[in-house]
């Protein structure tokens, strides 16, 4: 695993030769490293060969994002003076995990190819580099399935979109790329130069918040892009197994079909439309019209996980800032790359407390619980 992350370095190298930044040395010592370090592992464990049970799944998953944020902190550590270990681990591990927190500042004059390598952090943490190496994994003799389960979240990791693991996997990958190519042209139409086209649509289908100006996306005042990135957010927000089964099949269909997909429009656009007429009763902005475009970014923005800002919402009613923050932690779907509790853990809880309340009435009663017209199994419930 360590030693497939040094391909990862691949895309800032290319980076560095292109805009001539200086920092190509520091991304291939750091690739080397990894190499040299998991062929180190590969060879000390060539004897312990087997199929991962799922508590292994569990370690793996843990050990490779501790591993590789380590890794990924080499080249910062290089290739940015006076910054410490702990700052570029710091930076590293937001980015994988597309946290979103930063430590970096001075964005605006940051070497390319570091600014790029922060972005490409998101972009590979965001649908999990795991899933990516359940592709590939087995091809060296190492289960997939253990680590698939292990890496995502809730319900759908049962859920097979092809009858082999690794073709699923690849298959969300496929629907992840595609999306993010859809997303670099749209923001370069909408006026971004193509690279900060590239860092802001990896930023956005990860839902990590990385930008490469300290202003964020309020650096470029533009309705158009601030547009684009919100149909970004909503789109990685959703369940990216959604998406395959919309493009595989041309239709909106599995869209329509998934409660949590309804629920979390639901309470956006509602959201969304509450605090819009707070900020215009309140005289927050001029017109509602400028209310409607600043709550629409920054409320999908916090919602799901993200972390762009365009506008400093601090500033707004109390009730504005901590609504957001509590959708944050409910908006995004299962098998998406946001964070938070999931839209389907708060409606299972709902039903949950929904049974509750109808056992007191009747207490012998049997009353399954249903999402989507679907009985929930115990298991998960």
């Amino acid at each position: 695993m360590v030693a497939f992350f040094a391909v990862t370095f691949i895309m800032p190298m290319l980076c560095a030769i292109v805009t001539q930044d200086g920092t190509f040395d520091d991304f291939a010592i750091a690739a080397g490293i990894n190499v040299i370090v998991g062929l180190a592992i590969a060879v000390a464990t060539r004897r312990y060969k087997r199929e991962l049970k799922p508590r292994d799944g569990f370690l793996l998953v843990t050990l490779s994002w501790v591993l590789m944020s380590a890794s990924a902190a080499v080249p910062l550590m290089m290739a940015l003076p006076g910054i410490s270990f702990t700052d570029a681990y710091f930076e590293a591990m937001s980015g994988l995990t597309t946290t979103g927190s930063t430590v970096i500042t001075g964005l605006d004059h940051l070497q390319p190819s570091i600014n790029l390598w922060r972005h490409a952090m998101h972009w590979f943490g965001g649908i999990g580099i795991i899933v990516l190496a359940v592709a590939v994994l087995p091809l060296l003799g190492v289960g997939g399935m253990a680590l698939y389960r292990a890496e995502t979240p809730g319900p759908v990791k049962d859920e097979k979109l092809t009858p082999r693991i690794t073709e699923t996997a690849k298959a969300l990958w496929l629907t992840y790329m595609g999306f993010t190519v859809v997303g670099i042209v749209a923001l370069r139409l909408a006026g971004m130069g193509w690279f900060d086209a590239i860092c802001h649509t990896f930023s956005a289908m990860g839902l990590g918040g990385f930008s490469t100006r300290d202003a964020s996306v309020g650096a470029f005042d533009s309705v158009a892009i601030e547009l684009v990135l919100v149909v970004l957010m909503l789109a990685a927000s959703l369940n990216f197994s959604r998406h395959f089964a919309a493009v595989r099949n041309r239709t909106l269909t599995p869209y329509r079909s998934d409660p949590e997909a309804r629920a979390i429009l639901m309470v956006v656009v509602l959201s969304v439309l509450a605090i819009t007429v707070l900020l215009t009763v309140r005289g927050t902005y001029p017109t509602f019209v400028e209310s409607l475009r600043h709550t629409l970014f920054n409320v999908v923005s916090v919602a799901t996980t993200t972390g762009f800002v365009s506008q400093d919402f601090g500033l707004w009613p109390i009730f504005a800032p901590v609504w957001m923050l509590f959708l944050s932690c409910i908006v995004c779907s299962t098998g998406s790359t946001g964070g938070g509790i999931k839209m389907f853990r708060s409606l299972l809880l709902a039903r949950e407390a929904q049974r509750e309340m109808k056992l007191l009435v009747h207490p012998s009663a049997v009353i399954p619980i249903r999402i989507g017209g679907q009985v929930v199994a115990d298991r998960i419930a």
